[in-house]
């Protein structure tokens, strides 16, 4: 995996760093504009890149939490193609919380699991109960039936 330029990550950080504190505030646009402007700094292909997967992470949980789950999923599953986006919990539980909100219940279980498997149930404690309620309902057999059956 390449390496970015140490100028170009303290740039791409610090602006990430500024979208986050617009995020905690409720401000999702403008941090989303400070998400999009650190990925513009990336060198192409974008998604070659590790910050990619930290940049697409970001600018979907802001798509999330401002409620855009369209642009949430989309974005989120682009993630989870960049540098050690598979297998990480949070884009696996945003990515099934959008899916979950877009009614793709499929698909959502599937990445509700995925972060379940790697992080526990911990991973749904800030607000998402009702994502691991959906998972283990959706997990558990039809009455009278057996997993065996």
């Amino acid at each position: 995996m390449p390496v970015l330029a140490e100028d170009v990550h303290e740039l791409i950080a610090a602006r990430c760093k500024i979208g986050d504190t617009h995020a905690e505030k409720g401000n999702y646009e403008a941090a989303l504009n400070d998400y999009w402007a650190a990925w513009d700094l990336l060198p192409d292909p974008p998604t070659d890149w590790a910050a990619a997967t930290w940049i697409l992470g970001s600018v979907g949980d802001a798509n999330f939490q401002s409620g855009d789950y369209a642009a949430g999923r989309d974005n989120l599953s682009i993630a989870l193609t960049c540098p050690d986006g598979l297998g990480n919990p949070f884009l696996h539980l945003r990515l099934g919380q959008c899916q979950y909100e877009l009614g793709e219940y499929g698909p959502a279980a599937d990445n509700l699991a995925r972060a379940f498997m790697s992080a526990g149930d911990e991973i749904f404690a800030n607000g998402g109960a009702k994502y691991l309620q959906f998972l283990t309902a959706f997990l558990e057999p039809p009455a009278g039936e057996t997993p065996e059956s």
